[in-house]
């Protein structure tokens, strides 16, 4: 499997966005909350309608078992509302990336297989479920260069950790090497 990206153009974003919008509202919205939020995917999943009706999304990560509270800012909330619209009949107890066969939570193989196709289609290499959390970490820096506030948010023990996952120092070293010849 190859590495995960984070989608660093924002208009290539905004196509992948758009042709998961016009492919399918709840995947659409489940990439939309995954690069607004930092969230992985095994806690974007399971999340109910009740947990986003709210000024924030309150949560347990699965991976380290911390408390997580997500603000929902006023872009992600228009997002989030137009979803629900379209999905008028979820009660709050509903998952919000519900299985059309199940009613359970779609799975992080189905979610992969989702954002791959897209990728696929695009020609885009490196997307994954990881992709839409590296884009979130990727774009917060660049709109804020505060290294240490994406570490808390992505939970990272590092800063190191924090540029190392959304490709920093992998960018640095590429600009380095691209004018360098002896």
């Amino acid at each position: 499997m190859p590495v995960m990206e984070p989608i660093r153009d924002l208009g290539i974003l905004e196509d992948f966005k758009g042709r998961l919008q016009s492919w399918n509202m709840r995947n659409w919205m489940f990439f939309v909350l995954g690069i607004n939020t930092g969230l992985r995917v095994s806690d974007i999943l399971p999340i109910k309608v009740k947990q986003v009706l709210g000024t924030h999304i309150l949560l347990i990560e699965k991976k380290t078992s911390k408390r997580k509270r997500i603000l929902i800012n006023p872009k992600l909330r228009a997002d989030i509302d137009f979803y629900l619209t379209c999905y008028e009949w979820l009660g709050e107890d509903d998952y919000l990336f519900a299985s059309q066969t199940t009613g359970k939570p779609i799975t992080t193989v189905q979610a992969y297989r989702i954002l791959r196709q897209i990728g696929d289609i695009m020609g885009l290499e490196g997307v994954g479920t990881h992709t839409m959390r590296k884009t979130f970490g990727y774009h917060f820096y660049q709109r804020t260069k505060d290294i240490a506030t994406l570490q808390l948010l992505l939970n990272h023990s590092t800063q190191r950790m924090t540029m190392l996952y959304i490709g920093l120092i992998q960018d640095t070293m590429d600009q380095s090497m691209s004018d360098f010849h002896l």
